[in-house]
């Protein structure tokens, strides 16, 4: 029995963080593993710098590997809820990870904390998606930053490339209304999957239909390849990206190909050039050099919306402790409502205002308009 719950927890790579006593269990899923690997690692090496204790509670941790597989998503989760009875899980790092754990999480009654991209695990919001609150932007919020940006460099076409799942598909009806209102036409309309090595199929239908510009919605490594391939073939016209291309690896990975590149992401990118009057930049500060001094490398974004997690939870679980002990249902409902309840909750990417509609919270505090120069982020003046 003992050698079959090792293998188990290798299986799902279970990283224990723990304290002696611990009264709160907090699962952590995330894809350290697999195409989704660049949006997982900071995720999960940002667990270490969650808060071990909540008022006079003690908190442990149980971070499993979903190898960027939704199905392991869903058996992880099952695994947190069942036998570690966890009260509260932050997690998957997919968008179709998430998606996929929504009626596991509903049923058990287990607040879920998504660090993903689509705003559809909240949006719109049901019976199932109550349990859930989201740590980054919504796409909404940012696609009316690009909107903004391209109606002022007057762009009149957009070709549009995204992954085929949620993330992608969420991106698409979110964007195409808005681009209509603000009379932009998509002229092109392109899938591909995260795991593709190849998009020239998609590239070349994108640029024989000549836009001013194409909008690339997908997360983390995938958010690369679309750019460096129609470049390849000699497009010229501006490139909008996602804050799913929020992190150093978009640099490296594209290199000059995605100078100029215009994105909607995280004041983490820009720190610098961020007014000391912004509520979020300390916390951004402190949280990036707590993540280097442990890592030895600066996190991506995605990392930062597993610690605003950690923050939600700090701020609710004593709200919740007074209406019920952890590891009971009333201790999980009580904390759903607390988490429902938040209000200008202070976290690295932005200021977070929870209502029973808005799971998400963050309004233009969350956002910051970057462009690519010489390598590097820098604010779009």
């Amino acid at each position: 029995m003992l050698l079959k719950k090792i293998a188990s927890a290798l299986m799902f790579g279970a990283l224990l963080v723990t304290t002696a006593h611990a009264q709160v269990k907090i699962g952590v899923v995330s894809s350290a593993t697999g195409p989704t690997a660049l949006v997982g690692i900071p995720q999960k090496n940002t667990v270490p710098l969650l808060p071990t204790r909540i008022g006079d509670m003690s908190v442990e941790y149980i971070a499993l590997d979903d190898g960027s597989d939704p199905t392991a998503s869903v058996t992880a989760v099952k695994k947190l809820i069942s036998e570690q009875n966890v009260d509260a899980i932050i997690g998957p790092s997919g968008s179709p990870n998430a998606i996929a754990v929504l009626d596991f999480i509903a049923s058990a009654g287990v607040p879920l904390l998504a660090p993903v991209g689509t705003n559809a695990v909240v949006l719109p919001m049901d019976e199932k998606k109550k349990w859930v609150f989201k740590t980054p932007q919504n796409d909404d919020l940012i696609a009316r930053a690009l909107i903004g940006q391209m109606r002022k460099a007057g762009i009149k076409t957009v070709g549009f490339i995204g992954t085929g799942d949620p993330y992608g598909e969420t991106w698409y009806k979110v964007f195409s209304p808005m681009a209509e209102q603000a009379g932009i036409k998509i002229v092109a309309n392109e899938r591909f999957l995260r795991s593709d090595n190849s998009v020239t199929g998609q590239a070349l239908k994108i640029y024989s239909a000549r836009p001013d510009a194409v909008l690339v919605a997908a997360p983390g490594g995938a958010s690369v390849l679309p750019q460096i391939t129609l470049v390849d073939q000699g497009y010229k016209g501006q490139f909008y990206q996602t804050h799913g291309a929020a992190l150093p690896d978009f640099l490296k990975l594209g290199g000059k190909k995605v100078e100029g590149t215009i994105l909607a992401a995280s004041l983490m990118l820009v720190l610098p050039e961020i007014d000391d009057s912004n509520p979020s930049k300390k916390l951004a500060g402190e949280y990036i050099a707590a993540y280097e001094k442990l890592h030895g490398t600066k996190p991506a974004t995605f990392g930062a919306n597993i610690y605003d997690a950690g923050l939600l939870l700090k701020q609710a679980v004593p709200l919740a402790a007074a209406k019920g002990k952890p590891g009971t249902p009333e201790f999980r409902t009580a904390l759903r409502d607390a988490l429902e309840q938040t209000k200008e909750l202070v976290g690295t990417q932005g200021v977070f205002n929870m209502t029973p509609a808005d799971h998400s919270g963050f309004d233009e505090r969350g956002r910051e308009l970057i462009t690519v120069k010489n390598g590097g982020w820098t604010l779009v003046r």
